[in-house]
């Protein structure tokens, strides 16, 4: 029986909790185990309170992450919330949300956040305010301070792709859902779609995408003059890059790839995961007689297990450049077709022991 994969929280979701927990402390004394908190899409999250910590006028009570079965870089970590409240001001009442030790700040422009201000993107900032007046619901004057903390964010950043994306100090608090679905890839297509929002406010008009830092490691070596913000990591999101990329006008892209990478995007798959989008080999042996190889591998090429298999296989066939040009050429009219032909398209192709395979 196959078992239900466990959905998790955003930190956007962590931070409100944490927030709502810290006004509700600091109204009337309470602290329960846990709060429920308002999502954006609507309806509500459980989420559980690990500890309150009163300082002078305000507390600091802490959310663990809970990534559910899509455990990311923030799983298990800290995320607070300092909250003071002023209930003297004579003015209606203000929600005053900003991001402390461990909250990244936007450097570049083309981020969600302006530049100078904490990298709390606007959705889960929402979602923070719309949490903190519905505890302080009846409180029509006064001022609510709330600071966002990761303990861990800086640390945690540099598993991301926030320094690249020029948000500096920390992590972002994000989330659109205030759910984090199992293997949705929700976070993965954002980062995709912020880092070619900094590239086009830096003025590039092409982007690379690779597959992974080594794929990406590659193609600087190989091509050394290229702007670091010009490199995003589209991992497996083959239809949604190049959509992303259209969308923002992007005149040419790159793809570094390795060879199985190349395979499945000539296959036109959208999304090139190994667990869910195999190769095809079947349609890859048709290509490798398409392409002139010899026949007696056909049957080894059609039993295959693995693209390096083949490629090992191949390699002292004479036709194995034919094939990658040719697989190139596929895959080639595939991005394109993705970008409904508003992005010119070039690959550079790498073996797995970094050996480039479509010539220099």
């Amino acid at each position: 029986m196959t078992r239900k994969l466990r959905t998790g929280r955003t930190t956007g979701s962590c931070a409100t909790a944490a927030a709502m927990a810290g006004v509700g402390y600091l109204l009337t004394g309470d602290m329960p185990a846990a709060v429920d908190v308002p999502l954006p899409p609507g309806g509500t999250l459980s989420v559980p309170l690990e500890r309150y910590e009163p300082r002078d006028n305000a507390v600091c009570v802490t959310v663990i992450k809970d990534g559910g079965d899509d455990p990311d870089a923030t799983h298990g970590h800290e995320i607070q919330a300092l909250v003071s409240v002023d209930r003297d001001a004579a003015s209606p009442l203000a929600v005053t949300i900003d991001g402390g030790t461990g909250v990244g700040r936007a450097t570049l422009p083309g981020l969600p956040v302006n530049v100078g201000e904490a990298a709390i993107n606007p959705d889960p900032k929402k979602q923070i305010e719309t949490g903190v007046r519905l505890v302080a619901e009846g409180m029509e004057h006064g001022a609510i301070s709330v600071l966002v903390e990761v303990p861990e964010g800086a640390e945690i950043a540099k598993k991301t792709m926030n320094p690249r994306l020029g948000i500096i100090g920390g992590i972002s608090i994000l989330g659109t859902q205030g759910i984090v679905k199992p293997y949705s890839h929700d976070s993965w297509k954002a980062t995709v779609a912020e880092g070619l929002d900094v590239a086009r406010a830096q003025e590039l008009e092409y982007a690379v995408f690779t597959t992974g830092r080594r794929s990406e490691r590659l193609y600087l070596e190989s091509h050394p003059g290229t702007p670091e913000l010009a490199l995003v990591q589209a991992a497996d999101f083959f239809a949604f890059s190049m959509q992303a990329a259209a969308e923002r006008d992007f005149r040419r892209i790159t793809w570094s790839v390795f060879f199985g990478k190349l395979v499945k995007q000539a296959q036109g798959l959208e999304y090139t995961h190994a667990k869910t989008h195999p190769v095809d080999f079947g349609k890859l042996a048709d290509w490798c007689g398409e392409a002139g190889c010899s026949a007696e591998y056909d049957a080894e090429i059609r039993g295959a297990n693995t693209a390096r298999q083949v490629l090992a296989l191949l390699e002292g066939d004479a036709a194995r450049p034919a094939l990658i040009a040719l697989l190139i050429d596929k895959a080639t009219q595939a991005a394109e077709a993705f970008a409904g032909g508003r992005c010119a398209v070039e690959y550079a192709v790498f073996d797995f022991d970094g050996t480039r395979l479509d010539g220099p």
